[in-house]
């Protein structure tokens, strides 16, 4: 059995074997002081020493003193030492410990930066301080970057929803390796296994594009100067041309929308629907067939539709104003950055006015579209909803945004000239609008082409040579 004195031996033994350890210790480290602290009338100890030209401050832990009113100073406390607790001697013992474990920490970093300079940046490295960036500097979409994250991401990263695991090719072949070393023939290996998963040429070009992305930013002196970019030496995927595009008429916009108003698109519930969430459910498929229309008459993205407020609204000027849209959850501005005011058709303004008819969420900063709280609408959910109700009324599976697809086409059937269908639908280039050229028709076009061949009286041509041609000058 051991008695109480035995354990106070054995206790400033081991105390002067640690104090033995602190001596040895100080002559390879920095010396250190203690101070005391004090945190809601609880003091503690403080180590304080210098490391690397900087004043280093660690907590140690709690002191066992009585503050002494008398003098208003700290004094040890009497009886044992309390478990969890340091007096003066094993805080000195705790400060060495401490300077120690930020001495070999500090030596870690020195060497891993050593090493990093040796070997070169890694490619990890470079892409994320592409992203960072692409973030602050180039101010891109958060529908960009979630993408780029997403391609970016590490090899078996969990899914935000589902059970799902990020596959992280890139990181995977690419992250450890020095940006410098990376050959064309690595990047075609990493290409190559990523078309083996079965996805599109348009998928594994992507992947393609931010490798060589974040390699032009490495590439700038500013950055990394890297020597080259094995990205662009890489084979690029050919794309099968796009097909024309795919639009509704007005009878199958109309069709669609009367599926969703009718709430044709739910199926039946076993149980019991109360009175009001039977009418928050009306409400929401009214809501829903009013968007299809707005979207396919006045031509809005699914982003500028949600972010729409009723200011922007003009019912008297007969048009709407689209200078936000929102992008993975966030408003941002438009997919052009720039503000554009759309004329707005008879059929959308009474789409606008029967939206304007319920009875909240109608003040000028709230949102025209928006959930039973008056927030911004779930995207997903709102597609879900769209794709039953297309099955529904036995339409065919165009994507919402074959909506926007429509109100172009729609424009163009009508004869409405290309820049001003450019300028309406905010398109940055008029080679993008002359997609919907396809929907005249080839006999209205024909007509027109048979007109300009026709002779005309008055305006017959001298078929004799003329002075300039017997000269020779064409």
């Amino acid at each position: 059995m051991v008695t109480e004195h035995q354990t106070r031996a054995q206790n400033a033994i081991g105390a002067d074997t640690e104090t033995a350890n602190v001596t040895a210790m100080s002559t390879q480290h920095p010396s250190s002081a203690i101070v005391i602290r004090e945190h809601r009338g609880q003091p503690f100890y403080e180590a304080k020493f210098r490391h690397g030209g900087a004043q280093i401050k660690r907590r140690i832990g709690p002191a066992w003193l009585d503050f002494d009113s008398a003098s208003g100073q700290w004094r040890p406390r009497r009886g044992r030492l309390g478990e969890g607790f340091y007096d003066e001697r094993r805080a000195h013992v705790a400060a060495a410990a401490l300077v120690a474990e930020h001495v070999a920490e500090a030596a870690d970093k020195e060497r891993a930066e050593r090493e990093r300079q040796t070997r070169g940046v890694t490619f990890r490295e470079v892409a994320h301080e592409y992203l960072h960036w692409l973030e602050t500097v180039r101010g891109a979409k958060p529908s960009t970057l979630l993408s780029h994250r997403s391609t970016l991401a590490e090899a078996g990263v969990p899914h935000k929803r589902g059970e799902g695991k990020t596959l992280g090719h890139i990181m995977a072949a690419l992250g450890d390796r020095p940006a410098s070393q990376i050959t064309v023939r690595e990047v075609e290996t990493l290409l190559k296994k990523v078309s083996a998963t079965g996805v599109s040429a348009r998928t594994v070009n992507k992947h393609r594009a931010i490798i060589c992305a974040a390699f032009n930013y490495g590439s700038k002196e500013s950055t990394f100067n890297l020597p080259t970019n094995p990205a662009r030496g890489a084979d690029k995927r050919r794309e099968p041309h796009r097909g024309a595009l795919v639009f509704y008429s007005v009878e199958e916009v109309e069709a669609l929308a009367r599926a969703l108003a009718e709430g044709r698109h739910r199926e039946a519930s076993k149980y019991q629907v109360s009175e009001q969430e039977r009418a928050a459910q009306t409400a929401e498929d009214e809501q829903d067939a009013e968007m299809v229309r707005v979207s396919a008459y006045a031509g809005l993205r699914l982003g500028e539709l949600l972010a729409l407020r009723w200011r922007d609204v003009d019912f008297a000027g007969h048009a709407l104003t689209i200078g936000r849209a929102m992008s993975a959850g966030v408003e941002s501005s438009t997919k052009s950055g720039a503000v554009r005011r759309v004329p707005l058709p008879d059929q959308a303004a009474a789409a606008f006015d029967r939206v304007s008819r319920r009875g909240d969420f109608t003040g000028p900063n709230e949102r025209v579209f928006c959930n039973a709280l008056g927030r911004t609408l779930d995207p997903s959910a709102l597609r879900r909803r769209y794709r039953r109700a297309q099955v529904a009324a036995g339409l065919r599976p165009l994507r919402w945004h074959d909506l926007r697809h429509t109100y172009g086409s729609l424009l163009a059937v009508a004869g409405v000239d290309l820049v001003t269908i450019q300028a309406a639908m905010g398109h940055s280039a008029l080679a993008t609008t002359g997609r919907y050229l396809h929907a005249r028709p080839a006999s209205e076009q024909a007509a027109v082409f048979t007109r300009a061949f026709e002779a005309r009286p008055g305006a017959a041509v001298d078929t004799e040579e003329s002075p300039s041609s017997a000269s020779g000058v064409g």
